[in-house]
């Protein structure tokens, strides 16, 4: 199937095509946490690369907890008009911008000095890199309302801004993520334990969420395939809770893998399977898709052409990229005269997967900080110069976030 066909959402809206920009961490946020002008920039460049669907990079549900310094926070109505210029510059071509909400819980770097929460007290284990995450405490009742209440509410503002829909993150071990994999949520209460309880803040997120907003607005879900570690979430566990997704009127689930343990997101798995080098997880979507009522999309490594014709044909609705976009915003218009336009970086060959993963994420916001500016990418940078600067970019947003919270009197 050619991916420049509409597709109709369950809640009646169009996508004018089938291929979407995932979601990245940008961390550009101004000095409020909320979108900056490059930030904003940098949307209307992919506005004008032609894809149908945008999806935002993380924005956090609660400013004392963040993935990184320099992301954008929406907790109140406060900076509006910044959001409201995001919004309207993204949609300026005629696609969707759904803004994706995230809480990272225990993927939140130690250096930003806020305590960490988490289904359980299950410290990450990266190796040397572990103690870059502080060990979180486990939940209570009271953490996991306000929780659930802060998704509702940054999903209505997202609403009032003029966002399209909004993507629950509920993949790569964030805190919703955490809650499905047994391996992070050794939880005995109604909130772990079997499946059914493991997924009960996702469902009540969806569900809540879905009763607040508009008919017309889009409710939709990252959700891993699997963990790609052993005795984590599973194939099949992905299979059974989109089965439950079904009944909450979901718009579109997007299928992805991994965690910072597992960076399998970036092409790589713990447990030791060899991904494809495009379109990781096309062979589990598939199964999944057979259960889904709602469309699916498949993000991973996706930057040629018959690729996306090949996840099409696969009985896949959505084609998202990330990578491709970071290098070449134009692609999906390209794509309409030269099919063979195949953007990629270039390879890293360091050994260590944890610093590996590490690198590649910095060599893709390498090139969104080049867009932002108005500058064409480079995706031949070394990785040790894209790490470095990115290692000085975290160091000084880092700072600023601290005396951010710090005035706001939430340490």
């Amino acid at each position: 199937m050619t991916p420049f066909v509409s597709l109709t959402l369950p809640n009646g809206s169009v996508l004018p095509n089938r291929l979407a920009k995932a979601a990245m961490e940008e961390n550009m946020a101004d000095k409020d946490h909320a979108p900056s002008d490059e930030l904003i920039r940098l949307y209307r460049v992919w506005a004008e690369g032609g894809a149908g669907l945008m999806i935002t990079g993380n924005v956090m549900v609660d400013r004392r907890a963040m993935t990184g310094p320099g992301g954008v926070v929406l907790e109140s109505a406060q900076f509006g008009d910044r959001f409201e210029k995001w919004a309207s510059t993204a949609r300026s071509q005629g696609a969707q911008v759904w803004m994706q909400i995230n809480h990272p819980g225990r993927q939140m770097p130690a250096s930003l000095g806020q305590a960490t929460i988490a289904p359980s007290a299950v410290a990450m284990s990266l190796g040397n890199f572990s103690r870059q995450f502080a060990v979180p405490r486990a939940m209570t009742e009271s953490d996991i309302a306000e929780v659930l209440a802060r998704f509702v509410r940054t999903a209505q503002l997202a609403e009032q801004f003029g966002f399209n829909g909004v993507q629950i993150h509920a993949a790569h071990g964030y805190l919703i993520s955490q809650f499905l994999s047994p391996l992070t949520n050794r939880r005995t209460d109604r909130w772990g334990g079997s499946l059914e309880n493991r997924a009960r803040l996702l469902l009540d997120i969806v569900r809540d969420i879905r009763r607040t907003v508009g008919t017309g607005f889009a409710v939709s879900v990252k959700l891993n395939s699997a963990d790609f570690q052993r005795g984590g979430f599973s194939t099949e566990d992905a299979g059974r809770v989109v089965a439950m997704l079904n009944e909450l009127g979901v718009d579109l689930i997007e299928l992805s893998g991994g965690s910072y343990e597992a960076p399998a997101m970036h092409g790589q798995a713990r447990d030791g399977r060899t991904l494809a080098r495009e379109a990781y997880f096309l062979e589990f979507a598939k199964d999944i898709a057979a259960i889904a009522r709602m469309p699916v999309m498949v993000t991973g490594g996706i930057r040629r052409y018959p690729v996306a014709e090949q996840v099409l044909d696969s009985g896949i609705d959505l084609v998202g990229m990330a990578t491709a976009l970071a290098i070449d915003p134009g692609l999906p218009e390209k794509w309409r005269g030269n099919i063979s336009a195949s953007p990629r970086l270039r390879a890293i060959l360091w050994k260590n997967k944890v610093l590996a993963s590490i690198g590649y994420m910095a060599m893709v916001k390498y090139q969104l900080r080049h867009l932002s500016r108005g500058r064409p990418s480079r995706p031949n940078v070394l990785p040790a110069v894209a790490l470095a600067q990115q290692q000085w970019d975290t160091a000084v947003r880092g700072c600023r976030y601290r005396r951010w919270i710090r005035t706001a009197g939430q340490e």
